[in-house]
This record gives C-alpha cells, sequence and structure tokens, in this order.
C-alpha cells in the first residue's frame, strides 16, 4: 500500500524511536529522521527502521559548500534512505553537487530541497534581508531545485499548488506543517490539514505531534487516513 504519510521521528534517543516504530504499521506511513536524533543514533537507527519494513526520509537539509554537500549527500544515499535533502538556499551550484552525489552513490533515493521552512514567517524573511513576498521567495527556490535536477521540494502546502503549476505536477512536494482539524499549531506558522494539503498538490505529508504524542499513535494514524478518505469521498 502506498503511503503519503510520513511520520516524524522527533525523538532525542534510538530507544524512543524504535518504541513507537513498533507501534506503526510501514504500511500507513514512512518515516521521518531529523538532526537530532540522527546526531545522537547515527545510521545504525535508520538501518533498523529500514528492517522493520519502513521508507525513511533522513530530513538532514544539508547546506554547505558543494564539494562538502555533494559528499555527504552520496553517504548518505549509500545508506539506502528514500529520500533526503538540502537547502535550495544554499543555491544552484551546491544543489547541483547534491544531485551529482546522489548519482554516484549506486541508489536512488528522492532528492529534494527545502524552500522557506513552515516556521518563517514573511517578517522572519525580511530580518534576513529577503524582501521578496514569501509565497515567490519559495517558487523561485523551487524553480532553482529543478534547475539543478533535483526531485522535488519541501514547502508549506500554502505553495504546493503553486509550485506544481509553475514547474511540474511530477515535481514532488513535501509538506511540513500538517495538523488534524483538532491538534493544536504547536510552533507552525504556516498549516494546513491532511486533506487539504492533497487537494493542494502535497505528494507527502509530515506529521509529528499529531501523532507521537497520541494515546494511540495507530489509531491517529488510522484516523487521519480516514480523515483524507472522507473528504476525498465527499468530493467525488
Amino acid at each position: 500500500m502506498h503511503s503519503n504519510i510520513v511520520v516524524a521521528l522527533d525523538y532525542a534517543d534510538a530507544q524512543d524511536a524504535l518504541q513507537l516504530a513498533s507501534e506503526l504499521d510501514p504500511s500507513l506511513c514512512k518515516l521521518k529522521v531529523g538532526k537530532e536524533l540522527f546526531t545522537t543514533a547515527g545510521p545504525h537507527l535508520v538501518e533498523q527502521l529500514q528492517s522493520r519494513g519502513f521508507q525513511v526520509f533522513l530530513d538532514l537539509k544539508f547546506h554547505d559548500i558543494p564539494n562538502t554537500v555533494g559528499k555527504a549527500c552520496e553517504a548518505a544515499s549509500r545508506l539506502g534512505v528514500w529520500m533526503l535533502n538540502v537547502h535550495a538556499s544554499g543555491g544552484s551550484a551546491m544543489m547541483q553537487a547534491a544531485r551529482e552525489g546522489v548519482d554516484k552513490s549506486g541508489q536512488e533515493p528522492l532528492l529534494i530541497a527545502v524552500t522557506v521552512l513552515t516556521s518563517m514567517t514573511q517578517e522572519n524573511l525580511t530580518e534576513i534581508g529577503i524582501h521578496t513576498p514569501l509565497q515567490q521567495h519559495a517558487l523561485h527556490l523551487a524553480d532553482l531545485a529543478h534547475q539543478a535536477g533535483l526531485d522535488g521540494v519541501v514547502c508549506s502546502a500554502h505553495e504546493a499548488n503553486s509550485i506544481k503549476k509553475a514547474i511540474s505536477k511530477d515535481f514532488v512536494t513535501v509538506t511540513p506543517g500538517i495538523r488534524p482539524a483538532s491538534a493544536s499549531l504547536d510552533d507552525q506558522s504556516r498549516v494546513m490539514t491532511p486533506a487539504r494539503a492533497l487537494q493542494m498538490g502535497a505528494d507527502y505529508l509530515v506529521i509529528g505531534r499529531p501523532i507521537t504524542q497520541a494515546e494511540n499513535p495507530l489509531l491517529a494514524l488510522q484516523a487521519i487516513h480516514q480523515e483524507i478518505r472522507t473528504h476525498v469521498n465527499q468530493n467525488d
């Protein structure tokens, strides 16, 4: 079964991550390993999750000089991950090096670029000297990623539709900041419900606390699938 839900393993150690994985079904979700967890648990955790049948999104957001990023992406790809990412703001040369690194690995993970973090607002962009409207800036970075040969981008669901229209319906959009209607916003500024995000062109939905902090994570995951199915059926 194909699942477009990616559960964010925002934990500080491998034990908690593996405990959650034991409570989930790999046919219903993929898993995201970010910087904190990878720093503490390393490649071995990725291998453990994959041995349990999960596809892993290695969310390390590489951003450095082109040579360093290229080698990092090659090494990450050799772990057999399903997807990895870089920061589009690193520029075209860096993203092209990332593409070359992945291609050298002999593996075929999706390589995507972060446009504008979902915690960022227009005010935050202005603070760092970017005066372009947020959605326009996200679209510009997505276009750079596409030109560099990447498979898609991490973006807010609010930008997914415009990115698809401007670039290609096949250009992958991965959207954090997804919250079921009943969930709190936490530290995300630009959020959307799962069904609405898919309607807006999102291909994969990154969901963390509404699942990981639920009393029964599997039931929470199943409820999100049901929410999506209900919405689809109502709009058929």
